[in-house]
């Protein structure tokens, strides 16, 4: 292999979409996933089904994806919610804020809505990335190794890089080894590299629902005293669903474990009705809920993302609370970092290092501290509305009075949706 070669272990989004930048800029890269790979029939059956899961892609995210190629292909599929407003609030308090103008504003205007962001299902756009990765544009400087894990992992010294072993026994050589596998990162631990870690004592419900009234392209947040309870627009794709758009949303509510846990146990009716009550019937009932699912809410960070000759990216280098919907968002950051960076130091080393010691620290200085005070931001908003102290007078006091003050400053609006949006 040529002297840059990267060896990416994970094919998930993060994963892939790094493998697909360096492969765009003729920087050979073998990407290695432990799932085996779907042919377009398996691709066409997953994405025949409504995922309740969505995934909120900034505008920095849907450029980077653009850049690769892959946006387009999402795009043409028409499986995706574009959202031009973003509504928070608080059930019990005053003060709103309303990020961006609604559909409705606009069409008064007559003029297109200006995009926020777009809620797009995780399948939909792993498929559009498997779909890029296949061309030949790219192919010719990628090589994917899918259904294998990684057993072994050996340094090599700083001018040879990693040899890691396959649970197939081959064995693959690589100047750079990137960990994009996920919050358990066998990368990560194999390096030694230790975790701190946050556990909020709460679970998130994942469901898909139908309200009574439609969304227009407006993704809510409510903030409960039990926790967030978001309601994110979801692509129509049945031809139900286009006949009268705009209907169906993605949950993700916030509760204390054990509550939550006791909900999981009751029908898909009594879960729904709850839900709608706790919107305080934002969106009217709720005519239909599909795919009821909960994940335990913990928050991590890797004490370094770099070592010799291997970086960490996406989940395997750190995970947030789900509350503004920015995990994938700040995985994208640092592939679009990382890339640069990478790009940026081969070029003026002559084309010579890759990978070095240098640049990787360099990625981890622009990195680690964006994603530490995202992650303590998002903690610090959950303890201001959630928890028992939380419900203190003083502190409902302050927190409405801010939501209130922050509301009616236009230029600070404009401010959070531009930090939101990644641009």
């Amino acid at each position: 292999m040529n002297n840059n070669h990267t060896l990416i272990i994970g094919g998930g989004i993060v994963g892939a979409t790094l493998a697909l930048k360096l492969a765009q800029e003729k920087m050979p890269v073998t990407l290695v996933d432990a799932r085996p790979a779907c042919d377009e029939s398996t691709w066409q059956d997953i994405l025949s089904k409504r995922d309740a899961r969505v995934y909120a892609l900034s505008l920095a995210s849907i450029n980077l994806l653009k850049d690769v190629g892959v946006w387009q292909k999402i795009a043409a599929s028409k499986r995706k919610a574009d959202y031009s407003q973003m509504q928070v609030w608080q059930l019990n308090g005053m003060g709103e804020l309303l990020f961006g103008e609604s559909t409705h504003e606009k069409n008064r205007k007559n003029v297109a809505p200006d995009i926020l962001g777009s809620m797009v299902e995780p399948a939909v756009i792993e498929h559009a990335l498997w779909q890029r990765m296949s061309e030949d544009t790219v192919s010719e400087y990628l090589t994917i190794i899918a259904g294998q894990k990684v057993v072994n992992m050996d340094w090599l010294g700083a001018g040879r890089g990693y040899r890691i072993t396959l649970d197939d026994g081959k064995a693959i050589e690589a100047a750079l080894l990137v960990g994009a596998d996920g919050r358990s990162s066998f990368v990560r631990q194999q390096a030694g590299i230790e975790l701190d870690t946050l556990d909020y004592n709460q679970t998130a419900i994942c469901c898909a629902i139908q309200t009574e009234k439609p969304h227009q392209a407006t993704a809510r947040q409510a903030m409960l005293p039990t926790g967030t309870l978001a309601l994110l627009p979801l692509a129509d794709i049945t031809d139900a669903d286009k006949a009268e758009p705009q209907y169906w949303q993605s949950v993700v509510w916030t509760l204390p474990r054990n509550q939550a846990l006791e909900l999981m146990d009751e029908d898909e009716r009594f879960v729904a009705d709850k839900l709608a009550a706790a919107t305080n019937y934002e969106l009217g009932a709720i005519r239909q809920i599909e795919s009821i699912a909960s994940f335990p809410l913990t928050a991590q960070q890797a004490k370094s993302y770099v070592a010799d000759n291997l970086v960490l990216i996406g989940d395997a280098a750190h995970g947030v609370h789900p509350l503004a919907g920015q995990g994938l968002n700040l995985g994208m950051l640092d592939v679009q970092t990382l890339s640069e960076q990478l790009a940026h130091d081969f070029a003026r080393s002559g084309r010579t290092l890759w990978g070095s010691n240098q640049t990787l620290r360099a990625y981890e200085r622009l990195r680690r501290p964006h994603n530490s005070l995202m992650m303590h931001s998002f903690s610090a908003l959950n303890w201001l509305f959630a928890g028992s102290l939380a419900q203190m007078r003083p502190v409902q006091q302050l927190r409405s009075e801010g939501m209130y003050r922050v509301g009616k400053i236009k230029p600070l609006m404009r401010l959070f949706a531009k930090q939101a949006s990644g641009v």
